[in-house]
């Protein structure tokens, strides 16, 4: 998809990788529906953009609330081709605490309920208007990029909710490029390293310091920026699909 003046929706778009996302896009041209809970930062997002940029207050595991963020974004000047999925939250407890305490059920719940269905939830309502668009000059209607996290692969100790739920995005990636293939609209996945968005932001100096040093080459924490970059070349690559690609300067994490 080399033209970008069409319609996009980015989960998460108000902070950090979505953040960037929504700028990259709107940059681009694109015509930008920001879904998240974070009124106040979407809002003035969405303000700061102008021009095609809105903002939709939106619970992504809430299937009404999707839809009508989908519904802003097809409700514009142009067909709505990209959907960018970057909300997520984290959560750290191990199975079984060293009090003996078991994992608590409702925060497993919850991470997966955020960031596995929630961006099943994005990806399924969003195609689904993909699909009714006119098909470009290859047949392609649109493209959906999810975030997965490189701990799908390298979950450390007391990231077992956390890392089942990326896990299952990078497990849904090709099935469901498989299933949306019948009608033009590839899916893609990104499994980001350690980035320097503000749940890091908030550690002390010289921890990040320490978390950069682990890191192969180059050695530093990843950038939203980097993150949008890779998504924009995804949406534009129009032969990648069903792929998920790690972002991480070859790092693999250890148990902890």
């Amino acid at each position: 998809m080399k033209n970008l003046d069409v319609a996009a929706v980015v989960s998460g778009g108000a902070s950090g990788l979505g953040a960037a996302t929504t700028r990259a896009l709107a940059a681009r041209g694109a015509a930008v529906t920001i879904l998240d809970l974070q009124e106040e930062r979407g809002q003035a997002l969405a303000a700061e953009l102008g021009g095609h940029t809105t903002f939709v207050r939106t619970d992504v595991t809430d299937e009404a609330s999707v839809q009508a963020a989908i519904e802003d974004a097809t409700g514009k000047d142009r067909p709505l081709r990209i959907a960018i999925n970057c909300a997520g939250i984290g959560y750290a407890g191990r199975v079984v605490g060293r009090d003996g305490v078991p994992h608590e059920l409702d925060a497993f719940t919850r991470t997966v309920m955020v960031n596995l269905v929630g961006t099943f939830n994005v990806l399924r309502l969003a195609a689904a208007a993909m699909a009714r668009t006119e098909p470009t000059e290859d047949g392609e209607r649109g493209v959906v990029v999810n975030t997965a996290s490189i701990a799908a692969y390298d979950g450390q100790i007391g990231q077992a909710a956390y890392a089942a739920s990326k896990g299952g995005i990078v497990g849904l990636t090709l099935p469901a490029a498989r299933d949306l293939s019948s009608v033009g609209v590839r899916v893609c996945t990104i499994a980001p390293g350690l980035v320097d968005t503000p749940l890091l932001a908030g550690l002390p100096e010289d921890a990040r310091t320490a978390l950069a040093a682990g890191i192969p080459f180059p050695k530093r924490l990843g950038r939203p920026e980097d993150f949008a970059q890779l998504a924009l070349a995804i949406v534009e690559h129009g032969y990648l699909n069903g792929e998920v690609i790690r972002m991480d300067g070859a790092l693999r994490m250890a148990p902890r």
